[in-house]
């Protein structure tokens, strides 16, 4: 390297932590070589900067070093699971390897699911750009270049094709040649003898063995080449593809011997049936006087093995695949048709015949190495890496800076409503009536009317009598069930629905029966809730049963001696509290095995439960289960992380960040509001603002979920962005949690007041 272009390298301000993606050794394949070339570079050449290396593991039994951490290729939850590891870990950019055939799904579809669900610019490095993809291999490469912030191929082909096939912007492509080892340029004659070449002309290729190498071509040119250098010698040096090997063992190394024997030639060819390390590789390199790459077919953008000869100044005979006519052209190498033996046999026998110009075609080639130095590479690679973070900055909730609480606006609710009740789902904005209605929306609309301050009373009255009317419709006395899901034409789906929407339609009754401003609406609702409640004992899911006790604790607070609504507390809190013996390990405190949807209405059960009937084990366990949830759903910058819909059914294992559904932001909040009465804590304060900043934008995609003018909410966080449809459980999530925070925000504005009135 020279002076200048060494003090260049040193003010390169690269990322202090990055994750680096693709296969690793010991595993056999050239992306492996170079993944791991690639992160030996970036440690040497910046000592500083943690690299975090991944690899692939196809599942054949391949032991990795401590430094490589493994994903399963061939499993979907384990891309999920290592976006959450890398998510936090604190990289602050990700560079991936890409090939097909070492990923996973269709065309290798699965590591798009990584790429998704880590919040961090990416740089990925096309190993392979197809002029001719197929359907799934375009669709592949298409959503690679809109996640990624660069794409780097190693040839200006590369290039031309991302431009005309994929229409990538040229601004978006780098090039930067494949990666070489720095040696020295020797003399072959000063290596020979380690291998037993003494006295040999030494034709080499080298790599992993398969058809598509047209080993066979350059067997057939070598009766041209042993009778015009009787001392010639054709090295294969690499082990059977480890696809091939599986498929058909030695088979095609059979045929190949086969053709040497047929044509005479057996005592001039000689296979090392091996997968050799980089620095016996280079010795093998730098011992032969000619280097051939005889390769079938055009369209190979990179060769690692082409590279490496180059790097170590080798005379090179290709055939004219796109690599080939880039890093040999300005006769820097020979090039010859593909698949004709007879003109590659002479233009080996000419460079063997040509000492003085083999030995300027080796500088020349050498001298083109210098530009491909693994260094030189790992420099390139930082540049690009710094400047990606320092336009994508790591998001830390900008979009809800200085933002404040909503104050709760029936605007969305009355869109989404009819005559009938309220429309479960939405097409952006508009309501979806394919999917008509469900007790479940219609419950919690009636929760927000009951509890939402400054409503017209006319308006108030209106729509309270809509979804009461429609819970009381939902109510089938023949199956003592609540139904859910209702047509468009208002015929019901089914007899009665789950135990969740039999629960939500008990907690909205008691709430309504507890805190309905019009006393008729709570009338109606206690005497509803009389004639259901002793059915809800036989729910046996957990947050059914949890639901339940949400509107029984609101019963009892005001009818204290209601023996139904007592009985639903203590059935169900006694059975939380066995769930949490039967399943809680030292470092997994919770009531089940897996995280799942409206998690912290567990707690918020429990602790509603102990207040209610002053057991303190009850509120002792919801405080402590909660505090559990919320840690668990902390980003590691400090903002709000709903339990996603990924982390669903995982046994034990930590939360997955998407799909984040308003819900779990609207389920911690009101927890947190129970937690604050039951303690008077004022930490729960905080997390619940932590929570509500979430609609707000304080997120992992610094996105806000919230639709001021309107009073809406979209449905959800997706690793792509937001889904921008606006159903009913995500608008009511939102006016709820403005509800609860406001109401959260006066009690504890008056919780020095009460401590003065006590001392």
């Amino acid at each position: 390297m020279d002076e200048t272009t060494s003090r260049e390298a040193f003010s390169i301000e690269a990322p202090a932590h990055i994750a680096l993606i693709g296969n690793a050794l010991p595993r056999r394949c050239g992306i492996a070589t170079f993944t791991s070339d690639t992160y030996d570079a970036l440690r040497a050449r910046f000592p500083a900067m943690r690299v975090d290396l991944y690899a692939m593991d196809d599942g054949t039994g391949i032991i990795y070093p401590e430094h490589v951490s493994t994903i399963d290729q061939h499993d979907a939850a384990a891309y999920r699971a290592a976006a959450r590891t890398i998510a936090d870990s604190g990289a602050r950019a990700v560079w991936l390897q890409h090939e097909y055939g070492i990923f996973g799904g269709s065309a290798g579809e699965f590591i798009l699911s990584l790429l998704d669900r880590v919040n961090l610019p990416v740089l990925v490095t096309l190993h392979t750009v197809l002029e001719k993809p197929g359907a799934d291999e375009r669709r592949v490469l298409e959503a690679l270049a809109r996640r990624a912030s660069r794409l780097i191929v190693m040839a200006e082909t590369g290039r031309e094709i991302l431009r005309r096939v994929y229409g990538v912007s040229d601004a978006q492509i780098e090039v930067i040649p494949h990666g070489v080892p720095d040696r020295a340029l020797v003399a072959p004659e000063t290596l020979k003898p380690r291998f037993g070449f003494e006295g040999r002309d030494v034709i080499l290729t080298f790599g992993l063995l398969a058809p598509d190498k047209g080993i066979e071509v350059a067997i057939e040119a070598m009766p041209r080449i042993v009778a015009a250098h009787p001392q010639a010698l054709y090295v294969v040096l690499g082990a059977t593809h480890p696809n091939l090997a599986r498929r058909e063992g030695e088979a095609y190394r059979e045929r190949l011997i086969a053709l040497a024997e047929t044509l005479g030639v057996s005592a001039h060819l000689r296979f090392i049936d091996a997968f050799v390390g980089t620095d016996e590789l280079l010795d093998y390199l730098q011992a032969a006087d000619v280097y051939v790459t005889p390769y079938l077919k055009r369209d190979q953008i990179t060769s690692g093995t082409l590279s490496y000869a180059v790097g170590v100044g080798k005379p090179v005979v290709s055939t004219p695949y796109i690599h080939a006519t880039e890093i040999l052209d300005q006769r820097h190498g020979v090039l010859v048709d593909f698949s004709d033996s007879a003109q590659m046999g002479d233009a080996i026998s000419a460079l063997l015949a040509d000492d003085a110009g083999r030995t300027a075609l080796a500088a020349r080639a050498y001298a083109r190495g210098r530009t491909m130095t693994w260094a030189r590479v790992a420099e390139q690679a930082a540049v690009i890496l710094g400047e990606m973070e320092r336009r994508s900055p790591r998001r830390l909730g900008k979009a809800s800076a200085g933002a404040t609480a909503l104050a709760p606006d029936l605007s969305a609710v009355l869109r989404m409503s009819d005559s009938t009740g309220m429309y479960q789902h939405g097409i952006y904005s508009v309501p979806d009536r394919h999917h008509g209605y469900c007790v479940d929306d219609n419950a919690r609309a009636l929760i927000l009317l009951s509890r939402m301050e400054d409503v017209e009373e006319s308006l108030r009255d209106q729509w309270m009598t809509v979804y009461a009317a429609f819970v009381q419709h939902s109510w089938n006395p023949d199956h003592g069930r609540f139904r859910n899901f209702m047509r468009f034409d208002r015929s019901w789906c089914e007899d009665f629905g789950s135990e969740d929407s039999h629960g939500r339609a008990l907690w909205s009754l008691g709430v309504t029966s507890r805190h309905a401003p019009i006393q008729k609406h709570a009338d109606w609702a206690a005497n509803l809730f009389d004639r259901t409640a002793y059915h809800a004992l036989a729910l046996e899911a957990p947050r059914a049963q949890a639901f339940a006790m949400l509107g029984a604790a609101a019963v009892i607070e005001a009818r204290h001696g209601h023996g139904a609504a007592r009985e639903i507390l203590e059935s169900f809190g006694d059975q939380l509290l066995s769930l949490l013996a039967e399943s809680r390990r030292p470092d997994w405190p919770w009531f089940e095995t897996v995280l799942a949807y409206d998690n912290a209405r567990l707690p918020e059960a429990l602790l509603r439960a102990g207040v209610a009937l002053g057991r303190e084990d009850y509120r002792a366990c919801g405080l402590q289960t909660l505090e559990w949830i919320v840690a668990q759903q902390i980003a590691p910058e400090g903002h709000f992380r709903a339990v996603g819909t990924d982390s669903f059914g995982r046994e034990f294992q930590p939360p997955m960040p998407f799909d984040q559904q308003p819900l779990e932001a609207q389920a911690t909040i009101d927890a947190c509001e129970a937690a604050f009465a039951a303690s008077g804590d004022v930490r729960w304060v905080d997390e619940a603002q932590r929570a509500y900043r979430w609609f707000l934008g304080e997120n992992d995609l610094d996105m806000p979920l919230a639709t001021r003018a309107d009073g809406g909410c979209f449905d959800g966080l997706m690793p792509t962005g937001l889904n921008r449809n606006q159903g009913a459980e995500s608008i009511l999530a939102l006016q709820l949690a403005s509800c609860a925070i406001s109401r959260l925000s006066k009690a504890a504005t008056a919780v020095p007041k009460r401590l003065d009135a006590v001392a």
